[in-house]
């Protein structure tokens, strides 16, 4: 099935006005496999005037205040940009908009793109010519006609202040111990350093074109060798990188604010790779914190632990989608993500980013076949956008949880009820819950000494809206 988003959903800034005036309302938007209906404005809920008798209840604690988030988004990949360039004014517009607009859409303010070729490109390519160790023929000309203009078009239709992650997937073939930017290898010893600065120009000329750059990893997937763009590093040998080399380069070159993120790869290791470059004062102090994806299995409790261990760094979800094919019409899909996010935030993930935006109806362009399922797809053979259920799962969270937004406390009493809750800037609160069971649920939601009655759809998600607290 392929869900029907809806065209009723309402802004984030026409809600506040409506709710404003009433404190104790709920507005409830849902999305459910039973209609096939996406982000629908489900109505709006008062409390309760009497006792209240449900056994299931969610309930909200406003004095219980974890991380601060910064934002959901995806990764703008030069396969997104081929296929947007295929799509004619109208539909890049509603594209953009569906994605990085607030008024109707996700509103994505956090997004990841790659640092020259990855599997999601078209061919391998560098921003370098061959051997340039001076890094004098440095140039972004490969990116210029895809995934720059993309870009470009995304940040002139957010209405929200974006910040880009930026990961390379590889180092160019000649500062390789394989030669090849394929099948994994290592960086080699005398190109550290090169590396590194070949890291500060890629952000300075992002920068110079008009791209600024939030933060960036080490290495995408450094503990794989893949079939596509990869480069291994040890736990030990990126702790030295950053230590030795990227680090003191970034500051050197005025960009100590730009964040390093290491790891960057699944939640099966995090904890034992994070501690190791934690454990080093000097490497320590460049690293902003950690990233990971989702391929391995679920290991929530890795991401809670290395909380726990280091307070002070942070957490972020840097990419995950269905591999295997484009999965058209699947509604796991969506589950997937849901179930994902809620339990990374509940666990201190600060932003979480899908993986491709946009791809075509085979799961591709992708240079080595690694075709995987991205949102959106565009058909090219009807020329048709096919929103995907992990379309209307992510933008139950970037609609509504907006950046600056702080978790607040959620305990849920059902064992098919996943749930979340965070109070954005201006005193709302956004709660989103997922029904992962067969039958729908009714529920209690409990919040400042209030009750609202509340059916969660089975196999569903809903997003509850507060008005000013």
């Amino acid at each position: 099935m392929i869900h029907v988003v809806s065209e009723e959903v309402t802004t984030m800034s026409a809600m506040k006005t409506d709710t404003a005036a009433d404190v104790t309302s709920v507005n409830i938007y849902e999305t459910s496999r039973a209609t096939g209906e996406s982000l629908r404005p489900a109505g709006s809920v008062a409390p309760e005037t009497g006792a209240v008798q449900g056994l299931i209840r969610i309930t909200l604690d406003a004095s219980k205040r974890y991380q601060t988030i910064i934002g959901f988004g995806g990764a703008l990949t030069e396969s997104s940009a081929v296929n947007y360039q295929m799509m004619n004014e109208g539909m890049r517009e509603t594209f953009l908009r569906g994605y990085f607009s607030t008024e109707g859409g996700h509103g994505y303010a956090f997004w990841r793109t790659h640092i020259h070729a990855c599997d999601f490109s078209r061919g391998r390519y560098t921003y370098v010519d061959e051997g340039d160790v001076s890094l004098k023929s440095f140039s972004l000309d490969a990116d210029r006609n895809t995934v720059l203009p993309l870009i470009k078009d995304a940040m002139a239709v957010a209405d929200r202040p974006v910040s880009i992650l930026a990961s390379p997937w590889s180092p160019p073939a000649w500062m390789k111990s394989n030669g090849d930017m394929l099948r994994g290898g290592k960086l080699l010893p005398e190109h550290r350093q090169t590396w590194a600065d070949y890291f500060v120009r890629y952000i300075e000329s992002m920068g110079e074109e008009g791209i600024p750059i939030w933060g960036v990893t080490v290495q995408n997937e450094p503990d794989a060798t893949q079939t596509w763009e990869s480069c291994r590093y040890s736990a030990e040998e990126e702790r030295d990188f950053v230590r030795d080399y990227l680090g003191p380069t970034l500051e050197r070159a005025g960009l100590g604010d730009v964040r390093i993120v290491i790891w960057d790869h699944n939640r099966d290791l995090l904890l034992d790779r994070a501690t190791i470059a934690y454990q080093d004062a000097e490497a320590s102090q460049y690293i902003w914190g950690a990233g990971f994806h989702w391929y391995c299995g679920d290991f929530f409790e890795n991401v809670q632990r290395l909380h726990d261990a280091y307070p002070e760094k942070h957490l972020i979800f840097t990419e995950g989608c269905q591999e295997g094919g484009p999965h058209t019409g699947a509604w796991e899909l969506g589950e997937r993500y849901g179930r994902s996010i809620i339990n990374d935030l509940n666990r201190w993930c600060e932003g979480w980013l899908d993986w491709n935006i946009l791809l075509d109806e085979t799961g591709g362009p992708n240079h080595v076949g690694n075709l995987c399922s991205a949102p959106i797809l565009y058909d090219r053979n009807t020329g048709q956008m096919l929103y995907q259920s992990s379309y209307a799962y992510l933008g139950h969270f970037s609609r509504f949880i907006e950046p600056g937004a702080v978790r607040i406390g959620c305990d849920v009493s059902h064992a098919d009820l996943l749930a979340t809750a965070c109070e954005n800037p201006d005193g709302s609160l956004a709660v989103v819950v997922m029904n992962h069971g067969e039958y729908d649920l009714d529920y209690t939601l409990e919040w400042m000494g209030r009750s609202y009655e509340i059916t969660a759809p089975a196999r569903g998600i809903q997003t509850l809206v507060t008005g000013l607290s």
